[in-house]
């Protein structure tokens, strides 16, 4: 039996495969730039190293691999963002650990593998050898540094809050008392509002992922999201239409390169690699071509902790 196309079933079918490619393109909402909006030509390009030594345990590990692990995060436009089409890693984040494994001597296109790591569990994929380096706002911070090594701080957030555009009760951390503030386990900003209960009123709502975070935000279950500005200024530009950033930055989040507790020369390689890149200028031309894009201005990077 022929089948005979009638307008109406064109009609639909057409409405189905518009449907398909809008979900699973990279784009959605008109204004949304899932993920952020890299310009991938603007990207610097990283000379490997050659014959590079080392003395260290872990880096002699992942030589032997001929891969560099390196934790990430995948939900943080314009930082660390997996593209779930092509599972690619791109944002600042990943361009400084390009930057550091290309001075390991290791290729950033083929010897590089990128893994995301939830904040809640960081020092474990770090002590336990799951990943050599960890490179996703990482606050460096004294609790911390029991456990892992760091090689910066590379660059300075602050806390700050992420509300939805017609919000107009919350301006700043002194009017979140009573609110439901969103944030990560695992996170500083969550455990600054929790530290401080008296001080800031807030009724903290946690998740594992930012993700989930800015779902809640954006359905009305909580007030507002806190975490680093850098990685809210991502979401607001993600979704212009619909979130903003409060802009009162009430703490300071010194983002560092993880690595295993006593490694020093490991430590001092990335230190190394990290300050030829910022004198190079391709730390900066890495920055305009991801961060930068979401509305955050560069600013010199802090000094390094040798």
């Amino acid at each position: 039996m022929k089948f005979r196309k009638t307008a109406a079933s064109v009609a639909v079918v057409l409405s189905l495969a518009v449907s398909v490619s809008a979900c699973g393109g990279k784009k959605g909402q008109a204004g949304d730039k899932p993920g952020g909006d890299t310009d991938a030509k603007a990207l610097p390009t990283y000379k490997v190293a050659k014959n590079v030594h080392v003395d260290s345990a872990v880096l002699k590990k992942a030589q032997k691999r001929g891969k560099l692990v390196i934790g990430a995060k995948s939900d943080q436009p314009y930082l660390g963002f997996q593209d779930p089409s092509t599972k690619k890693y791109e944002g600042f984040d990943i361009e400084v650990a390009k930057m550091v494994a290309a001075d390991l001597g290791f290729d950033p296109k083929k010897d590089v593998q990128f893994k995301t790591i939830d904040s809640s569990i960081r020092e474990t994929a770090i002590s336990k050898g799951q990943v050599d380096l960890m490179v996703g706002t990482y606050t460096m911070n004294a609790e911390r540094k029991k456990q892992v090594a760091f090689a910066g701080p590379y660059y300075m957030a602050g806390q700050d809050l992420l509300v939805r555009k017609n919000e107009k009760s919350v301006k700043g951390p002194d009017s979140i008392k009573g609110k439901k503030v969103c944030s990560i386990t695992g996170s500083t900003p969550l455990q600054n509002l929790k530290d401080n209960k008296a001080k800031y009123g807030a009724k903290p709502v946690e998740f594992g992922k930012y993700t989930d975070c800015v779902k809640q935000l954006l359905d009305g279950q909580v007030d507002a999201m806190t975490t680093d500005d850098a990685i809210l200024k991502g979401y607001a530009a993600e979704r212009p239409t619909k979130l903003k950033v409060v802009g009162k930055p009430f703490s300071k989040e010194p983002y560092g390169i993880g690595l295993k507790k006593g490694d020093k020369n490991l430590q001092k390689a990335v230190l190394d690699a990290v300050a030829a890149h910022q004198k190079d200028g391709s730390y900066k031309k890495a920055y305009d071509a991801t961060l930068g894009r979401s509305g955050s201005k560069f600013e010199e990077p802090p000094a390094l902790e040798r």
